[in-house]
């Protein structure tokens, strides 16, 4: 539509002309309910906006995205919806200093989990709503003016069906038929929130006293679907609620400033989660309906605490632009870690940020759409490829640097500054730093400008001189930057040197030092005469955002006695600069499956297992040379097997490589077993074969032709809910078959049929790796129906579709130059839609090397 993509520019100068005063929002929900078939499917939305104009007589805009406008009233004059309203805005011309705006429109549900999102559950044929509007969706449920720095006291009151349950941010009842919601505080509308149905919801209270003798107490909220109540454990995200409100009020030095605090996990979420100030909504997956492992406990908890830092950085203190998304977002990442180890059971959260979320860092931070951490967001299609891991992980991972560089209490009454002087105002980067110079002393210029407005990562490697004696004479850290991005940063960093020390024969560290690393070599004098290391660990600790290198003899003990590090995060930082080697084509792939063969079974974090799996599972799909894979697939499966039977009956570990055996299994004697677990003819002794497990089962089976769709309706029928259907799906497209291919194509890129849920279950059953030959027709077919996609779908979708169909596993020098030329004959292409393009361009380029790496330390 035209004016749909918001630019900077216009937004900037919308803010400089207008103010908010306030928005009134009537909706109408009970359309609801009623024929599922009929389409489009509509609600009554009626908004009042209060505001005022600089500059009298001047004409600017107000943003819907709706299929239709009844009326449209400025300053009590009727305006013709047709002349005004484009589709994505409406026209608002000779304004005076202050003014009143009523729009009466139309607004479509939506399936894309944009906007307002209607699920029907087909268990029990309820109907459930919720919404969801970063950056820019809630035009797509009431008119406003759509951008983060025009904030404003929002008043909603909602008709819903009779029986339902209306939540949105502030405290609601349900008055003569209709819920009223108590006004908002000022925020903006992309945190906006609406949720209505059926939910099963439960309650608890939060209450504090402060040091001044003043109470603050907050009722507290959880719900989810009917069909999940049964395993819905509320009293463990309580308990994680409850904790986290502790440990933001003992180190902020704010309030909680939005009365209640709601939590809805839903179906169908494009997200982790939202921030929603009063109403958090997560995706219902955080629900477990099987055993899991401890590391998902720990990741819900840690999204809960992530969403809850939020109330202060991002709600109560917005960004101008999304430009500085990271003001809001590193900060949320790196207090939910912060939080998870301070105020939880998780004490080991800093190992899963060292090895999980900096892993997404990595990768985003060496495509070729990297970008500071403070980018140049032209308009929304740009914000909304923007929430990468640049912007959550290494811009987490750069604030624990600088809690290193100014200290944790000079960091912290920054930031109690920061929230104090901007409380429901916005922001720019200089806000920030401006609080923090004055708490730490620091001129901060300077390692902003390393830091925050700059790309890349770089190589810390270590370089050890030893004496005839052996002992060190000189222990150097050589810093490097790839030719694109050649910035040397500073770096606090600690060195550690390990070696055995006892008979069981352990590497433990017995040395350490820090040091700011600067430019490309810097010694360590501290280390000067100690004992000859078998390891040395740049960045011990996990200090700054670093890929870590190793010196050769480092490297020899690690190939060796990987297993014998003792301390959990040392031994995650060296498993993570190994996958880096891996990545980068220094280590063949088949040299990390054999380490991941010969020392993962001893590893006791069980979200380092976990992520040892996924990283196994991709070095043999992409990295392998193609002639090794069928090979390194029997080793991964027969080594799983053989933790499987070795760990514990019951156990975690037992589980997770349950499942991973799952993932790798392919010959016909391992899939005879999945079938047998299944079945229930054979067993692992402790291990429960739960429905979640039996879909993980179901799916290896499908790919290669062992279940049919006869076995699968028969699972659905045992799980005949919206999980179960999603599952379904997913194992459908899964089958080894040109029409089944042919027909999930068709419902994903001719058809916009499907939800959102139910494109990203058929594209991920499509893609197997082991269907190579049944997926080279639909490279050619890709990159003739991309740009098509993108102009006709939502840009959820489109990402959905243009991220998870590039033809990755047709992996050769022919689907890289295929690729090469669309990005030469499409240069005016959507910028959004080449740079998902030029992503996936790179990372097959990165394939093809660790292929050729690979096939080298073959021959």
């Amino acid at each position: 539509m035209p004016g749909e993509n918001l630019t900077r520019d216009e937004a900037q100068e919308r803010a400089a002309l207008l103010s908010v005063d306030g928005y009134e929002v009537s909706l109408d929900l009970r359309s609801a309910l009623g024929d599922i078939e009929a389409e489009p499917r509509t609600f009554r939305s009626v908004t009042t906006i209060r505001f005022r104009c600089a500059e009298p007589g001047a004409a600017s805009f107000a943003d819907l995205l709706a299929p239709s406008v009844t009326s449209v009233s400025l300053n009590g004059k009727d305006l013709d919806p047709g002349e005004v309203f484009d589709g994505s805005r409406i026209r608002l011309e000779d304004l005076r200093a202050d003014n009143e705006l009523v729009v009466d429109a139309q607004c479509a549900y939506s399936r894309t989990g944009e906007g307002m999102h209607r699920f029907v559950d087909p268990e029990d044929g309820e109907v459930y709503l919720y919404t969801q509007y970063e950056p820019a969706d809630s035009r797509r449920v009431f008119a406003n003016f759509e951008q983060p720095d025009l904030k404003a006291p929002f008043r909603f009151e909602v008709r819903a069906p009779e029986g339902w349950t209306v939540w949105s941010n502030g405290v609601g009842e349900l008055v003569d038929g209709v819920w009223k919601f108590a006004e908002t505080e000022p925020i903006s509308t992309y945190i906006t929130a609406f949720v209505a149905g059926p939910y099963h919801y439960v309650t608890d209270s939060y209450a504090r006293t402060f040091d001044d003798g003043t109470t603050l107490e907050i009722p507290l909220g959880a719900m989810c679907r009917k069909g999940l109540a049964p395993h819905f454990d509320s009293d463990d995200v309580f308990l994680v609620t409850k904790q986290g409100l502790d440990f933001f009020h003992d180190h902020f030095d704010f309030p909680y400033p939005f009365g209640k605090y709601d939590q809805a996990f839903v179906p169908e979420y494009n997200l982790g989660a939202m921030e929603n100030p009063g109403l958090v909504t997560f995706r219902e997956e955080y629900i477990f309906r099987g055993k899991v492992t401890q590391a998902s406990y720990e990741g819900r908890a840690n999204v809960i605490l992530h969403e809850m830092a939020h109330m202060w950085f991002g709600d109560l203190v917005t960004m101008e632009w999304w430009d500085d998304l990271w003001l809001k977002e590193s900060f949320a990442d790196f207090m939910g870690a912060f939080a998870l180890v301070g105020a939880t059971r998780f004490e080991n959260g800093w190992i899963t940020f060292a090895n999980r979320r900096k892993a997404w860092a990595y990768r985003a931070d060496q495509l070729p759409s990297t970008h500071p951490i403070t980018a140049d967001i032209r308009d929304l299609q740009d914000a909304k490829l923007n929430f990468d891991g640049i912007t959550y992980a290494k811009g987490a991972s750069v604030l624990k640097q600088l809690v290193a560089y100014v200290g944790q209490d000079a960091f912290l009454e920054g930031a109690r500054r920061y929230f104090k002087r901007n409380a429901y105002g916005n922001t720019r980067l200089g806000d920030l730093l401006s609080a923090l110079e004055e708490t730490s002393g620091r001129d901060l210029a300077t390692w902003s400008r390393a830091w925050l407005q700059t790309a890349g990562v770089n190589s810390l490697t270590p370089q050890v001189i030893l004496s005839a004696e052996g002992r060190i004479t000189e222990l150097a850290v050589l810093q490097e930057a790839p030719e694109s991005h050649p910035e040397l940063r500073p770096h606090r960093v600690a060195v550690g040197l390990y070696r055995r020390e006892d008979v069981s024969g352990s590497l433990v560290r017995y040395a350490r030092a820090e040091v700011d690393v600067d430019g490309p070599r810097t010694v360590v004098g501290e280390l000067v005469g100690a004992d000859a290391p078998e390891l040395v660990l740049v960045n011990d600790d996990d200090l700054t955002y670093c890929k870590i290198r190793f010196d050769e003899n480092s490297l020899a003990t690690l190939r060796e006695r990987l297993g014998d590090i003792t301390d959990p995060l040392a031994r995650a930082l060296c498993w993570s600069a190994l996958w880096n080697l891996t990545r980068d084509a220094l280590m063949p792939a088949r040299d990390f499956v054999g380490l991941v063969l010969r020392f993962a079974g001893r590893e006791s974090d069980i979200g380092v297992l976990q992520m040892l799996h996924a990283w196994a599972h991709s070095a043999l799909v992409h990295y392998a040379a193609p002639d090794w894979r069928a090979e390194g697939g029997r080793l991964l499966a027969q080594g799983a097997l053989k933790e499987l039977r070795l760990a514990e009956p019951g156990s975690q570990h037992q589980l997770t490589w349950a499942r991973f055996f799952a993932t790798v299994a392919s010959d016909q004697a391992d899939l005879q077993l999945l079938l047998h677990l299944l079945e229930g003819s054979a067993k692992v002794d402790g291990l429960d074969v739960d429905q979640e497990l039996r879909w993980a089962f179901l799916e290896p089976l499908a790919a290669h032709g062992v279940a049919d769709e006869s076995l699968l309706a028969a699972e659905l029928a045992r799980d005949d809910t919206a999980s179960g259907k999603r599952h379904q799906v997913r194992c459908l497209a899964a089958r080894p078959s040109a029409a089944v291919k042919a027909q999930a194509w068709a419902q994903v890129v001719e058809s916009d049929a499907l939800s959102n849920a139910l494109v990203e279950a058929t594209i991920a059953g499509f893609t197997q790796p082991s269907q190579r030959e049944l997926l080279d027709p639909y490279a050619a077919k890709y990159f003739a129906a991309i740009e098509r996609v993108w102009a006709e779908r939502s840009i959820q979708i489109g990402m959905d579709v243009v991220k998870g169909l590039f033809p990755s596993l047709r992996d050769s020098q022919e689907t890289l130059d295929a690729t090469d030329a669309w990005l030469t004959a499409h240069e005016d292409a959507a910028p959004a839609l080449r740079r998902l393009v030029l992503e996936a361009r790179d990372d097959l380029a990165r394939t093809l090397r660790g292929q050729t790496c690979d096939t080298a330390a073959g021959s």
